[in-house]
């Protein structure tokens, strides 16, 4: 039985995006089902884009969502290198033995020469394809040029015929070779194409599996002609729909974060974008949460479930994803005090306590991370000078008097802590006969100056723990309550 093999070959002339990453995810879901191969290759035949720190970020993002490969630049491998800069002798010698073969040839018509044909073409709405001119020139005549270092190229000679091969996720597929011109396989500087160079790769690598966007179904077809001139069986071939934004238009910068770099920056956590990513385009089998682990993506995963429609991003079903496994994830305290530090909110001593009472607060009422500083900022700041939020509870003739009282039973005390709170309650409730939200709105306007946020069991010993700690200035409950009547009262 033949090992399963598949590769992931990003560029490294930008940052990882998610649909390029989902491509990735889905080729080692099926190689790790499959208990087969996982090739990382990096293709950076674009010497002026691809940069070294942009390769790294590629493997920070794939190890940071839990993908691991079995080959690659940085672990080694049988069959490298995984560069593809490092491949340009190999697909020198290759393309010598196409030619040899008489599957390929030398061509020496310049650009020039063939874009006036391609005008003329146009100008007539004409569709033009390279007619073939240097595919049959003598051998005399192929090496005196040779000699005298003509710029030339070396191009693939396409077959008359219909090309054929096999889609999992678009079935069978038929292409004319009447409409390809014959490929370019080396440019005039030696470089490779892309066709080529991935036809090589592949094949030299034992690929059994191609997984790729369908933005390159098109490229298919000269790819099949270049494995049946060397001789080499096709591989399958799954082809992924296009990721489109929520306005329906493919998937950019524009519509925000686009790169794993940046949602990581954000807070989300690896296995909610795993989870998350993994739905665009694919469903498991049966209904029910679409919360699933990584482990049983691995198991669940078909690549023949996997859809040709587009796939639309909805920000709002990650962030959904990412709260539910916020609840769970062991990392998720480390990280939260990573964003406390940055931000100032970490105080210098009961830094356990101060994290745990910040967790059990404000972390059901975010979707990620990066947000728990902004949310601990609108529950302890205390906005007095804005009273749109409590303009009804202000308007209430017996609210203000309340307060006072309140603010009575609050004299002599250092610290409100939440048991005293509820005492301090009852017996205002005795006093003036209020009960509801007559009697619940007042209070916690005067202790947070906003008529609704985080239950007061868990906020007044959030308050008053960080103004005992002295962190950023936050005023405790006494001071709370006098510094509302200094305004209102």
């Amino acid at each position: 039985m033949i090992m399963t093999r598949v590769r992931f070959a990003p560029s490294p002339s930008g940052l990882l995006h998610v649909g390029n990453v989902r491509t990735g995810l889905f080729a080692w879901f099926f190689a790790r089902q499959r208990k087969g191969a996982y090739i990382l290759r990096i293709e950076d035949t674009d010497q002026e884009r691809s940069r070294s720190e942009h390769e790294e970020q590629i493997y920070q993002d794939l190890r940071w969502l839990g993908i691991d490969w079995d080959e690659g630049p940085d672990v080694g491998g049988p069959r490298g290198p995984y560069r593809q800069s490092e491949r340009f002798p190999i697909y020198k010698e290759y393309a010598r033995r196409l030619i040899e073969s008489g599957h390929a040839f030398w061509c020496f018509c310049s650009e020039e020469q063939l874009e006036i044909q391609a005008e003329r073409a146009r100008a007539e709405n004409l569709n033009w394809k390279y007619p073939g001119t240097c595919r049959d020139l003598p051998k005399d005549v192929v090496e005196s040029r040779l000699h005298a270092k003509q710029p030339v190229v070396v191009r693939l000679k396409v077959r008359d015929a219909q090309i054929r091969f096999h889609d999992v996720v678009h079935g069978e597929m038929e292409f004319s070779s009447d409409v390809i011109s014959d490929p370019i396989l080396l440019r005039s500087d030696g470089s490779p194409t892309y066709n080529y160079a991935v036809v090589i790769d592949d094949a030299l690598m034992e690929i059994t599996h191609v997984i790729r966007g369908d933005d390159h179904l098109s490229n298919t077809p000269k790819q099949v002609l270049i494995y049946e001139a060397l001789g080499r069986p096709l591989p399958e071939f799954a082809h992924l729909s296009t990721i489109l934004g929520p306005d329906h238009t493919r998937l950019s910068k524009r519509h925000g974060a686009t790169a794993v770099a940046h949602f990581r920056e954000a807070g989300y956590l690896p296995e909610a974008l795993m989870n998350y990513i993994a739905l665009l385009g694919w469903s498991p089998t049966s209904e029910g949460s679409e919360v699933i682990p990584p482990s049983d993506l691995v198991q669940h995963f078909r690549l023949e479930r996997v859809n040709k429609s587009p796939a639309v991003f909805d920000v709002n079903k990650l962030n959904f994803i990412n709260r539910h496994y916020m609840k769970s994830d062991p990392s998720v305290p480390g990280l939260v005090a990573v964003e406390l530090e940055k931000t100032g909110w970490m105080p210098a001593a009961d830094r356990e306590t101060w994290l745990l009472m910040v967790l059990d607060t404000v972390l059901a009422s975010v979707d990620v991370v990066s947000q728990i500083p902004a949310a601990l900022e609108n529950v302890l700041r205390f906005p007095v000078e804005n009273a749109a939020d409590i303009r009804d509870t202000l308007d209430d003739p017996g609210a203000i008097d309340l307060i006072r009282r309140f603010a009575a039973e609050l004299e002599g005390k250092d610290q409100l802590t939440f048991e005293d709170y509820r005492v301090i309650v009852g017996r205002l409730k005795d006093a003036t006969k209020r009960k509801g939200k007559q009697l619940f709105h007042p209070l916690r306007a005067a202790l947070t100056g906003k008529s609704s946020g985080p239950e007061l069991d868990k906020l007044i010993p959030l308050v008053e723990t960080a103004a005992r700690l002295r962190i950023k200035d936050v005023l405790g409950c006494k001071d709370r309550v006098n510094a509302f009547l200094a305004r209102y009262g």
